[in-house]
């Protein structure tokens, strides 16, 4: 999906349609912008589908952009300062920025709250004055870890014949926090830790996770089994994916992502089983829905959220996963 890097230009023009989205010209005086850093991904698009529900009962309007940046990112606040936005809700591309985007939210007179991803200050730590919902990284994590124990036992798998690839991304602390988390569960089941590998990738997709992935197990023939878990449901994928190119039969890999992304049903629809075992859905509904609701309350009515607001997630697995999104919201 292409990526229109004119902020300027549509601003200039007054148009709605930016990074390759449109949101259609509407009546109402309220504008509220919600800015993501991956557009194409479906967890995005699923929460620019429900503030856009949220902006339709109240009749404000969602300006939907798309900056995988920080420089498309500080044009998009300058846009919906000029399109007469009165907030915007961020993931932003780097929490890094968080000083800058402050700054610039502050000069153009914008409400700012964050949603997914903290914003952090020069010396690494959380912005804690901007609001924020978020996604409690670490008890995702856990109960990832929980879930690949649990089969791990079902299965009869004895822990030193099975290899556990960590599929990391520390620039991130959200993915540090959900393997993390995971790493913490399966040591307290009595996971050996020498058995835990890390498997560094260069982006969050599932190639490069698949890339990473395969560098551990070509470097490890003697392991029986493994299991795999990551930042979200692509890491697992791509580590699930190169199990199955180096020979690993499905019946010996044990998969757990996050997120419930489309492709993870994919996964689940298909008529063989594969190594992906489970996903640990978290609903895109409320950091949509219910950040879009919470900045129309606070700009019109001066009802400022709760400073942080974290969400969790539940565990779907192949013969559950319907009525788990069902139960959540989701599709």
């Amino acid at each position: 999906m292409r990526i229109l890097n004119s902020f300027a230009l549509a601003a200039g023009l007054g148009l709605s349609t930016v990074a390759g989205f449109a949101t259609s010209a509407m009546a109402e005086d309220v504008k509220i912008g919600f800015i993501v850093k991956q557009p194409e991904e479906p967890w995005f698009q699923d929460e620019w589908k429900f503030a856009d529900q949220a902006g339709a009962e109240k009749g404000f309007e969602v300006v939907k952009i798309g900056a995988t940046d920080g420089e498309q990112l500080m044009a998009a606040i300058d846009n919906l300062a000029a399109q007469g936005a009165k907030g915007f809700i961020v993931c932003a591309p780097d929490v890094n920025l968080g000083p800058a985007i402050v700054a610039r939210a502050e000069a153009a007179g914008l409400k700012l709250m964050t949603v997914d991803d903290r914003l952090v200050d020069a010396s690494g730590a959380e912005i804690e004055s901007v609001v924020h919902m978020g996604i409690s990284a670490r008890k995702i994590g856990e109960t990832v870890g929980e879930a690949l124990s649990a089969e791990i036992k079902a299965r009869g798998w004895n822990p030193a014949e099975v290899g556990a690839l960590k599929i990391s991304y520390d620039q991130l602390p959200t993915a540090v926090d959900r393997t993390g988390g995971a790493v913490d569960a399966l040591l307290a089941a009595g996971f050996p830790e020498a058995n835990i590998f890390d498997a560094p990738q260069t982006r969050t997709d599932t190639e490069a996770a698949l890339n990473a992935a395969t560098v551990v197990l070509n470097q490890n023939p003697q392991v029986k089994y493994w299991i795999a878990f990551g930042l979200n449901d692509e890491a697992v994928l791509g580590a699930v994916r190169a199990a199955e190119s180096v020979g690993i039969k499905a019946t010996d890999v044990i998969g757990v992502g996050i997120g419930g992304a489309a492709s993870a049903i994919n996964e689940f629809e298909k008529p063989d089983a594969t190594g992906f075992f489970g996903t640990v859905v978290i609903s895109p509904k409320r950091h949509g829905y219910e950040t879009a609701m919470n900045m129309y309350e606070w700009v019109t009515n001066g009802v400022e959220p709760a400073k942080l607001t974290l969400t969790s997630g539940a565990l779907a697995r192949r013969d559950d996963y319907k009525q788990v999104l069902a139960d959540l919201g989701v599709n």
